[in-house]
């Protein structure tokens, strides 16, 4: 019987091991999207607790101990950082085969050393020992990723944003490159009026000229993305339901925006409409500039009225979508190929019925000469946990070609997250391990420890030119 979390947690053969101790453990992170606040890592924030670290924003470990029957005030409510503590260590013994349960011992062993199982009766010891250790310069924001070895974070930004944090970053000279991700759903959210009509006037002061056209909303995107670039930015992501290609059109698009600023509203379609419309033209921008584009598709999200009245969205209230997925994303695609202005692009699943789907809709437009142009993305969200990494890896391999993948991301809050990245490896290696002990793939460590450095990080470092 294997030690649970051992040297070898994950790996069930001779052969994965090999590929996972010699060729994946020591490869540096290209975290190429998160929500890490950059400004915690520009001021070298050092947390007083590990509550602050790691139940902050954390919506994975909130909807489990929702699950469990914690009072909400223990969750996002005002209780004492302790007390929250107390509560999520009471849930964890109760999270077994369910990501968390992993995540949290990883986390524990990694960062502090702690090999112990968090439960009530370890809570106040651990409390003690991690925040300890992360009240010291040595577990600051900035040091964490250094010891983490992460080489590139992809923050989650405005197009709006200043990027204050970032320039100073790199005034800095740090040395993890902390790069600005462009997120234009603000752009496009006509279906909330109010707040879209105050978005747009201060987006005009900032630009400095009028916004009340179609056509000097997308001068004002041009703008801003040329701010990123300069920046160093050189990916955007947006987070939707689903692609409506089909309702792209200018001129109804105008018509929106003039409609909605005269303290109109708009029908869904009209919000499909100009959501798709933007979409469209922001992704010529981003083949012109020679950006990446992410699309994560769908979640249904804030599904629950009264507790989003409570405490607001990205609380975990969201959930996987049934959405029609692939003519949609087939024609979004396609409208780019055909004018040639189809950036590089990554595109996340969170339905797995649709993985196989995916993956041969992406690869229907590669080509330029780029290789792997066309991302089926790593498992997201829901997703991002073994059996949901297996899945996506074995789609990928079976529909395109996995040794072009530019691999893992954590797509989280918290800077305690990057085991992840270990997490994925090693089931990476597993998975290939396994083929080799079957007789389905020759026995060349050194050929196939190559693939596995690729798609850890070789991959990611070419595809974003960094």
């Amino acid at each position: 019987m294997k030690k649970f979390l051992d040297q070898d947690f994950l790996l069930q053969t001779d052969t994965a091991k090999k590929l996972y101790h010699e060729y994946a453990s020591d490869q540096q992170i290209i975290d190429y999207h998160c929500h890490l606040s950059p400004a915690d890592i520009a001021e070298d924030r050092i947390f007083n607790n590990i509550s602050e670290a790691w139940l902050e924003g954390d919506h994975y470990k909130w909807r489990a101990m929702r699950a469990n029957g914690v009072d909400e005030d223990f969750i996002t409510g005002g209780q004492p950082a302790r007390e929250k503590f107390r509560k999520w260590a009471e849930t964890v013994p109760d999270t077994f085969r369910n990501p968390l349960f992993h995540w949290t011992h990883l986390e524990l062993q990694r960062y502090f050393g702690i090999t112990d199982l968090l439960n009530a009766e370890s809570a106040d010891r651990i409390y003690d020992q991690a925040s300890e250790m992360l009240n010291t310069r040595e577990f600051s924001c900035r040091s964490i990723l250094q010891k983490m070895k992460v080489r590139m974070v992809g923050t989650t930004d405005d197009p709006s944003d200043n990027l204050e944090s970032h320039l100073r970053l790199k005034e800095d000279n740090f040395s993890v490159k902390v790069l600005p991700t462009f997120r234009p759903d603000n752009l496009y959210a006509v279906d909330k009026p109010a707040d879209f009509n105050a978005y747009i006037n201060d987006l005009s002061q900032l630009v400095g000229h009028p916004i009340g056209t179609f056509k000097e909303l997308m001068k004002a995107a041009s703008e801003r993305i040329e701010f990123f670039h300069k920046a160093g930015g050189r990916i955007s992501d947006h987070g939707l339901e689903q692609l409506h290609p089909d309702l792209y059109s200018l001129e109804k698009a105008d018509e929106i925006i003039k409609r909605v600023q005269n303290g109109g509203t708009a029908s869904k379609e009209q919000v499909n409409i100009f959501k798709m419309t933007t979409l469209v033209e922001l992704s010529k921008m981003y083949a012109q500039k020679g950006w990446t584009q992410q699309f994560h598709l769908g979640a249904i999200r804030n599904n629950n009225d009264r507790m989003m009245r409570k405490i607001g969205a990205d609380a975990g209230l969201d959930s996987i979508g049934d959405f029609s997925q692939i003519t949609g994303l087939a024609q979004f695609l396609n409208q780019l190929e055909n004018t040639d202005q189809l950036a590089q692009t990554i595109v996340y699943n969170l339905n797995p019925s649709d993985n196989e789907a995916m993956a041969t809709m992406v690869g229907n437009f590669n080509g330029g000469g780029v290789p792997g142009k066309m991302q089926f993305g790593s498992g997201w969200w829901y997703l991002d946990q073994k059996d949901g990494m297996e899945k996506q890896l074995n789609a990928l391999s079976n529909m395109g070609l996995l040794s072009r993948f530019i691999g893992m991301l954590t797509d989280s809050r918290s800077f305690l997250s990057f085991p992840r990245h270990e997490y994925f490896r090693r089931v990476l290696c597993n998975l290939i391990g396994n083929d080799v002990e079957n007789g389905e793939l020759p026995n060349d460590i050194n050929w196939l420890g190559q693939h596995v450095e690729n798609i850890c990080f070789n991959n990611a470092h070419s595809y974003l030119k960094l």
